[in-house]
């Protein structure tokens, strides 16, 4: 699976290596050294998927990615030295869909990048035979089509979601986590039933990925946060959408 591959990466030897490895797996790779520059090239040349770096002049990852965000659904792979929780949750919040800490293994990394390229290209009936064990069946999501439930409506063409008429911005893995609730409105979904259909069998996204998405949700789609109407806690089960929402 080819693809055109941004890289924005401040260091040039990692960026070099990082480019070397994408290319020697097929992939048409770009690479820039400052947000700015990465900005300009997503605008007017747009890859298939970004590797950001966190730690960048001019503007940073973070302020790329949230920027990014708001523009487009583009995958992307965030880099960081940085490798405290909150730091990973807060890449993840602004929409990242995988982090990798530094150092990292190259190899690793086009493992990576191999598993986001198939999950954003993969229509969501892939076959059951790939799925791991904790998969939901592919019964379970069909073709893309408009979904409501209650206030919300979800257009899974166009990448939208409406409460009461008005759009709600999210990352791609707050919308997939809301579509597939949306999909089952009453049926409770354990933590790794979600991590496994929205991110398969990747180990780097945790319970703790699900509850931050849930919490974000609840703050764009909750009259009150604090007392969900919409999106519920079965406790000690997990989490579903209220029938009739």
């Amino acid at each position: 699976m080819r693809a055109r591959i941004l890289v924005a990466e401040d260091d040039m030897k990692q960026a070099d290596v990082v480019r070397i490895y994408l290319e020697h797996e097929g992939h048409t790779v770009k690479v820039v050294h400052d947000g700015r520059a990465a900005l300009d090239q997503l605008r007017h040349d747009p890859p298939q998927l970004l590797v950001l770096d966190v730690m960048m002049p001019k503007v940073d990852g973070l302020d790329v990615c949230r920027i990014l965000r708001r523009e487009s659904d583009l995958p992307v792979l965030m880099l960081t030295a940085r490798c405290e929780e909150d730091d990973l949750l807060l890449g993840l919040d602004l929409g990242a869909d995988d982090y990798m800490s530094k150092p990292f293994s190259p190899r690793e990394l086009t493992a990576r990048v191999r598993t986001l390229l198939r999950r954003t290209r993969a229509p969501l009936t892939a076959p059951a035979a790939t799925a791991p064990t904790a998969h939901l069946s592919a019964d379970l999501l069909p073709a893309d089509t408009v979904l409501t439930a209650g206030p919300l409506r979800v257009d899974t063409a166009r990448h939208e979601i409406h409460r009461d008429g008005s759009p709600v911005d999210c990352t791609p893995g707050e919308f997939r986590l809301l579509e597939l609730l949306v999909r089952h409105p009453g049926r409770v979904f354990s933590r790794d039933q979600i991590l496994a259909q929205l991110h398969g069998t990747d180990r780097y996204f945790t319970a703790r990925t699900v509850d931050t998405h849930v919490m974000n949700l609840r703050r764009k789609i909750e009259p009150d946060p604090a007392r969900p109407v919409h999106l519920l806690t079965v406790y000690g089960v997990g989490y579903k959408l209220a029938e009739g929402a």
